[in-house]
């Protein structure tokens, strides 16, 4: 039998709870779900090589160089 329990990580309490169900790894899956708009669409997430990417692009438009290859 599978249980879905919504915890307010934003309280001490709910982190509390979160941490003791963490150290049960092998009945306990903790799924975190993707952040949702005002608009209720879920928003726009980047990776970390999407982010340094976009950085890159944006100091080589400010610098003039390529600063992966500095």
């Amino acid at each position: 039998m599978t249980v879905t329990a919504h915890i307010d990580i934003s309280t001490p309490t709910g982190r509390r709870i979160l941490r003791e169900l963490q150290t049960h790894k092998r009945v306990v899956k903790i799924d975190y779900p993707l952040p949702v708009g005002e608009d209720g669409l879920t928003k726009k997430t980047y990776s970390v090589e999407e982010t340094f990417d976009n950085l890159y692009e944006k100091l080589e438009e400010h610098y003039g160089v390529d600063l992966r290859k500095v």
